[in-house]
This record gives C-alpha cells, sequence and structure tokens, in this order.
C-alpha cells in the first residue's frame, strides 16, 4: 500500500457542492404500480360474472393480457434512454428496472397464451392444440401477435444471465432491438381483439396515448437527440494513447464540446464509424475533465469491442450518445468523500478526484489493482492528489500474488472517521460487492454509499 505525501496548495476559491436533489425513483415506481391498478381497475369494470372454469381461465388470460400490454409499453420507454431518468435515478438502477420488467412481460405473456388457449378450449370443448391453431389462424391480428409473441420471447432467452454472458455483445445488442418490432406487431392485436377496447372508446384513446408517447420517447432520445448531438459536435478519434497493459486512451477531438453538458463522472454510448465497431455502441466514462474541444475516455480490453479500440486510427469518425450517468457531484452530502476505484472503475472517479469541491485533506481516492503497472493514470492522479492536498491510496496484492481485500478495518484505518463521508464507488462487480459489504460494516449508511455498475 503507498499513500501519496499530502502537499499545501495555495487557497484557492471553490465553488460549493451542487445541493443533492432526492431521486424521484420511488415516486416513478409508484406511477407504475398505479398504472398497473388501473389497467386491473378496467378489467373489472368490463367484466360481469365469471361463470365456471371456462370464465375464471378466460378472465384470467385477459387480466394477464392487459398487464402485458401495460409492461410492454413501460419496457420500451425504460430503453428510451431518457436524459433527465439516467441522470436522475442512475444508469445502473434504470437498466435494473428495464431488467425487471423484461421479467415481468415474458411471464405475463407465456400466463396470457396459456389462460386464453386454456379457456377458450374449455368454452368451445376442443382439443387444446386445435383451438391454438384457430386462434392464430383464423382470429383477426394473431399472425402478427404471434409473431410479435415469438421475438419477444426470443428476446428474452437471450437476456438471461446465463445465455447472455456466452454471447456478443453485438450479437445481443441488435437482437435487443426486435423488442421494438415485437411490441408493435402485438399493439394493434390488443385493440382488435381485447374485450376491453372493442366497445369502450375512452380506454382505446387512453391506451393509444399511452403507446404514442412512449413512441415519443424512443423517436427523440434514440433518434433526434443523438443526430442533433453528432451534427453539432463533429466528434472525431484525436489520438489513441497507451496508459498500461491493455490499458489505452482515446482522446477525441469535437465543436463546441463544452455545450455537451458532460459533469465528471457521466458516461457517454460510443460507436466508432469504423469496420467491425459501427454495430453496437458502448458506455464509456470520460477519464477526463471534457475542455472546449478535447475529451477523453480510458477503456481496458476486455473484449473483442475494447481490444478494437486500441487500433482506432485518428481521423474515425464517432458517433456519440449522451452524457448518461448519476454518478456525480450533486449526489454528494458530506464535506468529506473518499472514491473508490478498482480497474477501470478509475475513470470516472479521475474526473470527481480533480473537481469535487474539497479543502485539503477532505477528499481521499483508493484504488484497488493488482499490480503498480495497472495502476491506469496514476500520473495524473499523484499530480492532481499533490495540486489539491488530497490522499491518493493504492491497495496492491502482495509480492507474493496473495489478494488485498478491502475489509471493514483497512478502510478504518485508510480513512479513521469514514462514518462521516460520503463514498462513491466503481469498479468490476466482485469487487465493488465487496467494497459496498466493507462500507457498510464500517459504518457508512447505504444512502451514503454512491455507486454505478455498466455490466449488461
Amino acid at each position: 500500500m503507498a499513500t501519496a505525501t499530502d502537499r499545501p496548495h495555495p487557497a484557492r476559491h471553490r465553488a460549493p457542492a451542487p445541493p443533492w436533489r432526492a431521486s424521484p425513483a420511488v415516486v416513478l415506481q409508484a406511477a407504475a404500480w398505479a398504472g398497473g391498478i388501473a389497467v386491473l381497475a378496467l378489467w373489472w369494470r368490463d367484466t360481469g360474472a365469471v361463470v365456471g372454469a371456462a370464465g375464471w381461465l378466460t378472465g384470467a388470460g385477459r387480466i394477464t393480457g392487459l398487464l402485458c400490454g401495460y409492461m410492454c409499453a413501460l419496457l420500451v420507454a425504460l430503453m428510451a434512454r431518457v436524459p433527465w431518468l439516467e441522470s436522475r435515478v442512475g444508469s445502473d438502477r434504470a437498466a435494473r428496472w428495464h431488467a425487471s420488467a423484461g421479467r415481468w412481460t415474458i411471464g405475463l405473456l407465456l400466463a396470457h397464451v396459456l389462460l386464453i388457449v386454456l379457456g377458450y378450449a374449455a368454452q368451445a370443448q376442443v382439443a387444446v392444440v386445435r383451438e391454438l391453431g384457430t386462434i392464430v389462424f383464423d382470429l383477426p391480428e394473431m399472425l402478427k401477435a404471434t409473431a410479435g409473441a415469438l421475438i419477444l420471447l426470443a428476446v428474452g432467452y437471450t437476456s438471461a444471465r446465463a445465455v447472455r454472458r456466452r454471447m456478443r455483445y453485438e450479437t445481443w445488442y441488435h437482437l435487443h432491438l426486435f423488442t421494438y418490432a415485437a411490441v408493435f406487431l402485438g399493439f394493434s392485436h390488443q385493440l382488435a381483439l381485447g374485450a376491453d377496447f372493442v366497445s369502450n372508446a375512452p380506454a382505446r384513446a387512453a391506451w393509444y396515448a399511452l403507446y404514442l408517447s412512449v413512441a415519443c420517447l424512443v423517436l427523440y432520445f434514440r433518434v433526434l437527440t443523438p443526430v442533433r448531438l453528432n451534427l453539432r459536435h463533429r466528434i472525431r478519434v484525436e489520438a489513441v494513447v497507451p496508459e498500461g497493459p491493455g490499458v489505452h486512451s482515446v482522446w477525441m477531438r469535437g465543436r463546441r464540446l463544452d455545450r455537451l453538458d458532460a459533469r465528471p463522472g457521466q458516461f457517454l454510448r460510443w460507436r466508432f464509424l469504423t469496420p467491425g465497431m459501427r454495430g453496437a455502441s458502448h458506455p464509456y466514462s470520460l477519464s477526463a475533465v471534457p475542455r472546449d474541444d478535447l475529451m477523453r475516455i480510458t477503456v481496458k480490453t476486455l473484449g473483442d469491442h475494447s481490444a478494437a479500440v486500441a487500433a482506432l486510427r485518428p481521423g474515425t469518425r464517432v458517433w456519440a450518445e449522451g452524457p448518461y450517468g448519476a454518478l456525480t457531484a450533486a449526489r454528494r452530502s458530506r464535506r468529506k468523500v473518499l472514491l473508490v476505484a478498482g480497474g477501470t472503475g478509475i475513470t470516472p472517479l479521475r474526473t470527481l478526484f480533480e473537481t469535487l469541491p474539497a479543502a485539503p485533506g477532505d477528499l481521499t481516492l483508493l484504488y484497488r489493482a493488482r499490480s503498480p503497472e495497472e495502476l491506469a493514470l496514476s500520473e495524473e492522479l499523484e499530480a492532481v492528489a499533490a495540486a489539491r492536498g488530497a490522499r491518493l491510496v493504492y491497495v496492491l496484492n502482495a509480492p507474493d500474488g496473495s489478494r488485498a481485500r478491502i475489509t471493514a478495518q483497512r478502510l478504518r484505518a485508510i480513512v479513521p472517521d469514514i462514518d462521516r463521508h460520503d463514498v462513491y464507488l466503481c469498479g468490476p462487480r466482485g469487487l465493488s460487492l465487496a467494497a459496498y459489504d466493507a462500507l457498510r460494516e464500517a459504518g457508512v449508511p447505504a444512502s451514503r454509499i454512491h455507486h454505478e455498475s455498466f455490466e449488461l
């Protein structure tokens, strides 16, 4: 473990940290549940007496179908990358909501199909397989709805963690985009066959308003906003600089980059317009405070895309989307701050280390790595620490290779008053989970541990 020497520096004016506004997560979740309750109320209003097994099965099928349609709208809304949502709630939490909504959607879809087929078969007193064929081939809009359902099931299968980890990111990304087609194919059958919409004009109008609103979100934030950003800033690769074993920084030049309003700690999604890299955008954090004409990301080789970053040529066009993320100074609530980084988790914390308003001694960066060679950007960090009177602590494996763990005891030894700190945490999943548990054991409230994960 090495610690940079604290050095005094000339006093300077520092702007106070912006006040953290409470996350709207609870309000948004309550609104989503309220919408689900409204959907159930629609079924209740339009349903008379439920008689017999066929009636109960069909009624349950209608309920699950309505809820599945509602969840499809929420699912697509969470794919829209609304900046307000991703910056206030956090991109990782929005991604978890999207994954949860996806699981609910698939479950409700399967239940809807099974219950409706069983209910209709019981009502017509025919075999289940025969009734399934009748529903698919004879009812209006059902061929499209069946295609949409199959697409959703395929997307759900490839999104399972065990399957997803064996797929290339680009393959998973493009398959995931078919969700839009699946929802579009299924929408018309909801209105054509849904008993709650056929004779209920206000319900139809509300359903159209819901889906059109979601479509507008996607069109504006996934299409028009990125087009405007890239036409305005015209970003190109300026240089690729090696920073350590398997780690490279990409400097990019553009016009009026200050108008991006990218805050320290945030990330953008990058698509490099060169063969083999056009297919999908990847999230990388800014690793330097943006200038009017330059900005930088630092990437560690972890897969095909990140490995190709090292071979980017100057002049390569870049398509960017963002900025996103809530790991910013706005979350701070205490005077003292501890930053805990591991691996390329150092990239967003590097910019916070330079810019977080703090008096000498109030800011500490703990950087976990296996060896000194893997300490990316260490020279810059040491210069920032010296200039600001901040503490920089490296936690490295022992010479014999034994792992140096981040424990509550180690944290208290480094920062004795750690329970009086805000903590920003960013790193690989295993390190982040272990560090989070150690921070909680050391007395840091969960509300003051700020972290963001960019895993799929």
